[in-house]
């Protein structure tokens, strides 16, 4: 059974919030249990430090273990520092760990999806077998318990719920192969959709196989305070699906025509453009055809630390890749996809060439003839007028999606 509190027009007190942690932990069986607690990195908004001593007060010297895994996808690591700042705590009794995606002796496979049922799922776009490897810990405990926000989401639609397992922490070919199938359906038709997604599919597919209970604490969260609006608890498609109506009603706003420039201002929480490129995601919706977004983020000084190849790829609209599949499929189909996001939608042919819809500007500190080389335009951001009155300003970008009527 699945409890919810909260609303869009809500904002949860901590009181309120540890009370519902505490009840739900309590009716659950978990006594003697090792349990696996999957949380986001920092890329998320989301009142950690609150809710893990919320979750350490509910579980200690009643779990036999708790080990606190922080789901990267494929992100960087997490210092101990960040860390720290990161939880909060210390929580004795608690091991915490980064999902190490780039250790093979940190995975396991759990399972294969066929490849008859991947077609199914991806309702055509690709049919082969996949092999689902995740994290050791999570069949290492009896219980996986999901705590992590609900956004719209560029490859999934609303992120949250199983996603914290793939690609949160699975290997990096699911993560790869998962992230593709997104880029086929573009971010553009699939951020902000509600209902289970041809990727939802695949990724509750893939949760299904994990032989540990899973449980989730979803949360609805106000885009740049940490305050929560509603959570949900049970089973994580259960949980997933009650936080993402509420998202759908909070995170996204409508627009009555689309605007030729807009100005995103990425936070400081995305330190690459990996990360940062959300800034462009959750815009691209509202921009006329021909328009350009400026991504203004004077903090970011690399595309990816952890994915350098994408500067030699470059970005790229989707059939860029799809009508020269045979120069680019033994790439990592991950890159690929990151690749497609951000350059947004546009057509190719071998005549023409390439011919994007709208132009991305970054106006960060990475350097300018890495910019150019990766195919996006350079601005200085000294140059930017933040209260430019021609241009749509958007502070805080990156978890608010913008949409037109």
């Amino acid at each position: 059974m699945t409890r919810t509190i909260g609303s869009a027009r809500d904002i949860l007190g901590d009181e309120s919030v540890r009370a519902f942690v505490a009840a739900q932990l309590s009716g659950e069986d978990l006594d003697g249990r090792r349990i696996c607690v999957i949380v986001p990195d920092a890329t998320r908004s989301c009142p950690l430090p609150m809710l893990m001593s919320a979750l350490h007060e509910a579980l200690h010297g009643r779990a036999a273990a708790v080990t606190v895994l922080i789901a990267l996808g494929t992100h960087a690591p997490m210092t101990d520092a960040q860390l720290r700042d990161h939880l909060g705590g210390p929580y004795p009794g608690f091991t915490v760990r980064n999902h190490e995606w780039w250790e093979p002796s940190a995975l396991t496979s759990i399972g294969t999806i066929p490849a008859a049922r991947v077609a199914e799922l991806s309702e055509g776009r690709m049919a082969q077998d996949v092999d689902v490897v995740l994290n050791r810990a999570v069949v290492e405990h009896d219980v996986c318990l999901v705590i992590g926000p609900v956004f719209p989401h560029e490859v999934v639609g609303f992120s949250g719920g199983n996603k914290y397992f793939v690609p949160g922490v699975a290997g990096p070919e699911i993560i790869d192969f998962s992230h593709w199938l997104g880029a086929l359906i573009t971010s553009a038709s699939i951020i902000g959709t509600r209902g289970i997604t041809p990727v939802r599919a695949l990724i509750d597919a893939a949760a299904g196989l994990i032989p540990s209970r899973r449980l989730a604490l979803c949360l609805v969260v106000q885009s740049g305070t940490g305050a929560l609006h509603a959570m949900s608890f049970g089973e994580p498609e259960q949980a997933w699906a009650a936080c993402a109506d509420v998202s759908a009603e909070t995170h996204v706003r409508y627009l009555d025509a689309p605007v030729h420039t807009v100005i995103s201002i990425v936070p400081e929480k995305y330190d690459d453009m990996w990360t940062g490129a959300k800034g462009f995601y959750k815009l691209e919706p509202i921009v006329a055809d021909g328009g350009r977004v400026i991504v203004y983020a004077p903090h970011i000084t690399t595309i990816s630390a952890m994915h350098p190849e994408i500067e030699t790829i470059g970005y790229h609209c989707r059939d860029y890749f799809l009508k020269q599949w045979d120069r680019f499929r033994d790439q990592h189909w991950g890159v690929l996809a990151h690749s497609t996001h951000l350059r947004g939608a546009g057509t190719w042919d071998p005549v023409g060439g390439e011919r994007p819809r709208v132009t991305v500007t970054l106006a960060t500190g990475i350097d300018e003839h890495v910019v150019r080389g990766a195919n996006l335009d350079y601005l200085d951001p000294a140059s930017v007028d933040l209260a430019d009155p021609a241009a749509f300003v958007v502070p805080n970008a990156g978890e608010v999606l913008f949409r037109l009527r």
